[in-house]
């Protein structure tokens, strides 16, 4: 347990036991697999126990071509092909937060595959948000019935013999989720790799101040905690995508926010540098259906699906 963690701040000191636990040998440790989606710049991993082969997929990508209107499966296929290579069984599948960058495979991925599909409570607060932009009638219940679990924080499950631990770390959107499994966090787009820095958080629920404290408490768990990133873009200087990093190596090196950097400054920085970012190329269907669990909308009277998209014309 770190010296950072304050006494009230039970999930965090649960957080904390379980990695070193885990990383002194008295816990399983889990093995990890990412796959990266290059054109949504994403990663999916496959998290599982060795000794019971229990599992979870975490962050999905179903793969969409805006332009036709096309939906397609490669992504997923290849987290099913790994999955039944290595002889796993799905038990969850699990979203940090609902994604703008990308539509979720999950729907897919539990008719392949089985296992509860969970997020946080916070979808609730997300789902009465966004149905409302997308003028979602009554038949969108906004009770968050598309899941089989909502979380709330410090919840805790289970992989097999691998505990987990439940973590909301709102700032990007007021619903993000990080969860401690093992001695491994699956963060979200909380953090990015130490040289890119940390996430927006100009979306509706988002706020870089909760950001900035979201992180500081990720970064109270052990040094040597595995951190597993949803997103990489390629620091300039750098020809790779990485999607791993350690707590250590965060608050020694992240270019927003490593040790020192004071909360004032972090927010004045993240306000300054989102009002120059773009929406997300996909925004506008990805939340629509991951709002939804992933699910698309039903058909309508001739058999089609149909995305919308709100227009502002500037113009009464």
């Amino acid at each position: 347990m770190t010296d950072a963690i304050r006494p009230a701040d039970l999930a965090l000191a649960r957080a904390c036991d379980q990695v070193m636990a885990c990383r002194s040998g008295a816990a399983p440790r889990p093995v990890v697999r990412g796959f990266f989606d290059e054109p949504t710049n994403t990663a999916t991993f496959v998290v599982h126990d060795p000794d019971s082969r229990q599992a979870a997929v975490i962050d999905s990508v179903l793969d969409f071509d805006p332009a036709a209107g096309a939906l397609s499966y490669e992504a997923a296929d290849r987290v099913i092909a790994y999955v039944r290579e290595e002889n796993l069984s799905v038990t969850w599948i699990l979203e940090t937060h609902v994604h703008a960058d990308h539509l979720s495979a999950a729907p897919y991925l539990q008719a392949q595959l089985g296992g509860r599909l969970a997020i946080g409570r916070g979808i609730l607060r997300v789902q009465e948000e966004f149905g409302k932009l997308f003028n979602a009638g009554t038949e969108f219940a906004r009770s968050g019935d598309e899941f089989d679990r909502l979380f709330d924080d410090g919840d805790r499950f289970a992989i097999g013999a691998v505990e987990a631990v439940v973590l909301h770390v709102p700032g990007h959107t007021s619903a993000d989720l990080a969860y401690v499994i093992g001695d491994a966090a699956f963060v979200g787009d909380t953090l990015f790799m130490p040289d890119y820095g940390t996430a927006r958080a100009d979306f509706p629920g988002g706020d870089a101040r909760q950001l900035f404290r979201s992180i500081r408490r990720l970064l109270a768990l052990p040094a040597l905690t595995r951190l597993f990133l949803c997103h990489d873009y390629k620091a300039p200087g750098r020809d790779s995508f990485v999607y791993e990093t350690t707590v250590a190596d965060q608050r020694s090196g992240n270019v927003h926010v490593r040790d020192g950097t004071a909360e004032d400054d972090f927010v004045a920085m993240r306000e300054a540098r989102d009002r120059g970012l773009r929406a997300p190329r996909l925004i506008m269907p990805a939340i629509q259906v991951n709002m939804r669990g992933g699910r698309l909308p039903d058909p309508e009277g001739n058999g089609t699906r149909y995305l919308k998209i709100p227009l502002t014309t500037g113009r009464a």
